[in-house]
């Protein structure tokens, strides 16, 4: 992964992006995204607008830490709780019940699931790893077009709409993995239902 490396600096100037109801983008552990705070209907309103994406379909939330994850969903099981440990952070997104129904605007029609991603973030960008905002957070590129792999690639008008773009270099590229643990608590079954940079074989050795 090329440089330059995300600042201190930088990172504390996208928590404060977040915090007044900004848009971001980003580099992840993957490829570009864009971001705003999960709680603000405009934010979320002018990123699905940015990204002409259709208003009913779900997106991630985002947490850089997997403690901070866990504390803000206190009512995960134990087994489920036990799962999350295990397999993040990763680029892996992971689909979580949610019956108490947080993060609405990111959970589209199905206000019971919930997207979650902790990235590992590489030693270039660790320094968002100290953010302790959640945030909304989609691929920083048009509906159904290429992921942005390099902030080149993400289409000017996204770039010219955020109101923070921060460059990490050169990503990898490829996008999350999408495992659903909707029903693991009960069954400790699982099912991946996007293949992405984590392979099914890790997800099964890492849940052991």
């Amino acid at each position: 992964m090329s440089e330059p490396v995300v600042t201190l600096e930088q990172a504390e100037t996208f928590s404060r992006c977040m915090s007044v109801g900004g848009i971001a983008v980003f580099p992840a552990d993957t490829v570009y995204g864009l971001a705003c705070e999960p709680a603000s209907r405009d934010a979320v309103e002018r990123l699905y607008a940015l990204k002409r994406r259709v208003a009913d379909k779900p997106t991630a939330v985002m947490f850089f830490s997997v403690g901070l994850a866990l504390s803000a969903l206190p009512e995960l099981g134990p087994r489920t709780h036990a799962a999350i440990a295990a397999l993040l952070p990763a680029a892996l997104t992971v689909l979580l019940p949610n019956p108490a129904q947080r993060f609405p605007l990111a959970c589209g029609p199905d206000a019971g699931t919930l997207g979650l991603r902790v990235p590992a973030l590489p030693p270039s960008l660790e320094a968002l790893a100290g953010v302790r905002w959640p945030i909304l957070q989609t691929s920083a590129n048009r509906a159904g077009e290429p992921d942005a792999c390099r902030l080149a690639d993400v289409p000017a008008e996204i770039r010219e709409g955020a109101d923070l773009v921060i460059d990490g270099g050169e990503l990898p590229g490829v996008a999350s993995t999408v495992l659903d643990l909707r029903s693991y608590e009960l069954d400790g079954a699982w099912a991946m239902r996007r293949r992405g940079a984590v392979t099914e074989e890790e997800i099964a050795a890492r849940l052991g």
